[in-house]
C-alpha cells in the first residue's frame, strides 16, 4: 500500500482525505497524469485531481467516496 504522503507529493491539502480514504479501505493510484484514482472492489473507480483551485475540493471529495460506498450494488440480479 502507498504512502498518504507520497501520494500527495508535496500537496499538504489532499492529506486529509489520502488518510481518510484509506482509512475507508479504498486503494489510491496515481494516473499518468498525476491526478489521483480511488478504487474499492465492486465500485466504479472515483477520479480527483492531485491539485486543487477549489477551496471545497477536498470535502466534496469526501462527500463522494461517502456517496458511493452508500450506494446499494447495482448488479442487475436481485434475488426475489
Amino acid at each position: 500500500m502507498a504512502n498518504a504522503r507520497k501520494l500527495c507529493r508535496g500537496h499538504k491539502q489532499l492529506l486529509p482525505l489520502v488518510e481518510f480514504a484509506l482509512r475507508e479501505g479504498w486503494e489510491i493510484c496515481r494516473t499518468p497524469r498525476g491526478h489521483l484514482t480511488f478504487i474499492k472492489p465492486g465500485l466504479p473507480p472515483i477520479y480527483t485531481r492531485s491539485t486543487t483551485s477549489d477551496h471545497r475540493a477536498d470535502l466534496n471529495a469526501r462527500a463522494q467516496l461517502r456517496r458511493t460506498l452508500q450506494q446499494p450494488e447495482s448488479t442487475g440480479n436481485r434475488d426475489g
